[in-house]
């Protein structure tokens, strides 16, 4: 991310895509959303293949990690429940089904080297089939939502950046906010209650079924656990897996 200003001297930034990432994709995003509940997208032409983004200047240094837990987490939700709109027609998003689809690979391979993960697996797989075979609505979602990827602005306080947009039901966004600070959790005697306290609170406040919330926090806790174990970084992935357990 450069800090830049536009030729009129308005402050912007410039975001350069890093490798394998999608900047298509967000790009599209950011333009339906058009600033409501997001980072506004100034300029991104279709054509630069760097896919290079001009977005409006936010304060990156202070997010919603900033925040008590508790500020934290109405801010949050106040603020994702906007990004959840009609996609636009054509649109290019995948479905939930399809990421969560291309994950389980990943996660039966996880449980085949390692037999202790195969209940927590098996659960989160069990969850997941359930919840694809019955998902209520298909919007468009941030997909990679939490604390940190929400940044103070001058414009509206809080602003979303960095989505990995998809389509789908609002349950598979909220998840992973609900394992946000997840290694104050795990530090704390009152994880495990706080945890599921978590998941009652944002299913109420965001009239989301509690059931299917506390399914795709399993299964997004546990696919992260084994993709984390998978790439060497141990720690975070037996921190997910702890977490999970205590769904």
């Amino acid at each position: 991310m450069l800090l830049v200003r536009r030729a009129d001297g308005t402050p912007a930034a410039l975001k350069i895509a890093p490798p394998l990432a999608e900047p298509e994709q967000e790009r599209a995003a950011l333009a339906h959303w058009n600033g409501w509940g997001a980072v506004k997208l100034l300029e991104a032409p279709e054509s630069d293949a760097s896919g290079a983004l001009l977005l409006e200047r936010l304060h990156h240094e202070v997010s919603l990690r900033s925040l008590p837990e508790a500020k934290a987490l109405l801010e949050a939700a106040g603020t994702v429940r906007r990004l959840w709109v009609e996609p636009p027609a054509g649109h290019p998003f995948e479905t939930v089904a399809e990421r969560t689809g291309r994950q389980t690979e990943g996660m039966r391979a996880a449980a085949a080297a390692d037999p202790a993960l195969a209940p927590l697996v098996d659960a989160a797989l069990a969850a997941r089939t359930e919840l694809v075979e019955g998902s209520p609505e298909l919007l468009l979602l941030h997909g990679n939502f939490r604390q940190s990827k929400v940044l103070s602005g001058e414009r509206a306080p809080w602003l979303t950046v960095g989505p990995e947009p998809l389509v789908g039901e609002r349950a598979y966004d909220l998840a992973r906010l609900v394992r946000d600070r997840v290694e104050d959790l795990i530090a704390s005697p009152g994880g495990p209650v706080t945890a599921r306290r978590r998941v009652k609170r944002l299913a109420e406040s965001l009239e989301v079924e509690q059931a299917r919330l506390h399914g795709w926090t399993l299964f997004r806790a546990v696919e992260s656990g084994a993709r984390a174990l998978a790439e060497g970084r141990r720690q975070m992935g037996e921190v997910n897996l702890e977490f999970a357990g205590w769904l």
